[in-house]
């Protein structure tokens, strides 16, 4: 992917957003945007699936919790959660975790290269509450558990090889979980009030059985540089791992991660911040704030997050209006979609397709308010390339 001038630093006006100094270009800023001006436009009226969405995007369902996936004899999951998509052959998966304690776990629906469904199946049991994860260069799902001194699963999105439980990258209430190709680190969100950003570095790429645990320290406020300290004891056997490094930075409820050129975005739901993490110069900075927003935020309640080819950020709302909003190189936040008669649901697992042209997540609770309701759905349309 080329290498785009992310979020330059701005504060934007008129139900925008506020954001911090660049990191890149100084204090360069981009014009104040307006409601509904984001790059796909205003959103429509409500489609049969009572989602909203811009001119030329249309959606489906691809399962329901308790239902069987359409074109299969599997039973989706309840809770869906986070999920990612992986190239397979002419066609892609779709891996989602199960939000559910006891049980937890991950499913998986297959496609062909048309977009139909081939199969659904398990890759995943005997868990417990399986939020957020993140995917790896060499194709597994790292799934997270959201319990205190939960593990890191490592998955098979094929559903072949067993799962792999990834003692070495800690215990504690996992989030999300995003790869660094170039440090060759795992960044690993923790959703608790004061809770911490990890990376994992690995022994031997590519194999996550052993490594070193590492905790981000220093970046005074909301900016500054940072740096890492070893852990002492990933176990959390009697310290829990946040507690256990003076110097470590905290942040009120890590969820979503995100890795993209040189950069680890992550979103912290209880303050309502995106952050920016620049890899290569270890600095740290405060990219989203909506309670800076003059007007009211567009985006709030924030949770999962991913990135697209443009290098536009796709952030999911835990609550809020159900939005799925976007964060353009251009320093505009705006609505991509907005789900209706959910208000007591979140969005979850937003991921797309190796080609880029469909957008898969779901609602976790659905209509119904409770993990039985989940829903899982399909965007295509002409996203930026």
């Amino acid at each position: 992917m080329e290498r785009r001038d992310f979020l330059r630093g701005a504060v934007l006006t008129g139900s925008v957003a506020a954001f911090g100094g660049s990191l890149w270009r100084g204090a360069a800023h981009a014009a104040p945007a307006q409601p509904g001006t984001g790059p796909y436009g205003a959103l429509r009226p409500a489609d049969a699936n009572g989602i909203q969405l811009p001119q030329g995007f249309t959606s489906r369902v691809i399962a329901r919790s308790g239902q069987r996936v359409p074109g299969t004899s599997y039973t989706w999951h309840n809770a869906p959660d986070g999920g990612a998509c992986y190239a397979a052959g002419t066609g892609w998966i779709y891996v989602s975790n199960s939000e559910i304690n006891p049980g937890g776990g991950a499913s998986a629906v297959r496609f062909d290269s048309s977009g139909n469904i081939t199969d659904a199946y398990r890759v995943l049991s005997n868990t417990r509450q399986n939020c957020a994860g993140g995917a790896t260069p060499w194709n597994t799902w790292l799934s997270c558990e959201e319990v205190d001194r939960g593990y890191v699963y490592e998955t098979d999105p094929w559903g072949v090889k067993a799962a792999v439980r990834r003692d070495a990258m800690g215990r504690f209430k996992h989030e999300a979980a995003a790869a660094d190709p170039v440090r060759r680190v795992i960044y690993l969100t923790e959703d608790v009030s004061d809770g911490c950003l990890y990376r994992f570095r690995p022994d031997t790429w590519g194999d996550l059985s052993s490594g070193r645990l590492e905790v981000l320290t220093g970046g005074s406020g909301t900016s500054g540089s940072v740096g890492w300290a070893p852990v002492p004891d990933p176990s959390a056997a009697s310290t829990a791992t946040r507690h256990q490094v003076s110097a470590a930075k905290h942040f009120n409820g890590g969820e979503g991660c995100h890795y993209a050129d040189d950069t680890c975005w992550f979103t912290t739901k209880g303050d309502g911040r995106v952050w920016r993490l620049n890899a290569a110069s270890d600095t740290i900075e405060l990219a989203y704030d909506d309670s800076l927003v003059s007007g009211g935020a567009p985006l709030t309640g924030v949770d999962n997050v991913t990135g697209s080819a443009s290098g536009d950020l796709f952030v999911a709302e835990d609550g809020g209006n159900m939005e799925i909003c976007v964060i353009t190189p251009d320093d505009v936040v705006a609505p991509f979609l907005r789900v209706g008669g959910q208000s007591a649901s979140e969005i979850t697992g937003p991921a797309f397709s190796p080609d880029g042209k469909r957008l898969y997540f779901s609602s976790q609770r659905g209509t119904s308010g409770s993990g039985s309701g989940g829903i899982t759905y399909e965007v295509t349309g002409p996203f930026r390339s």
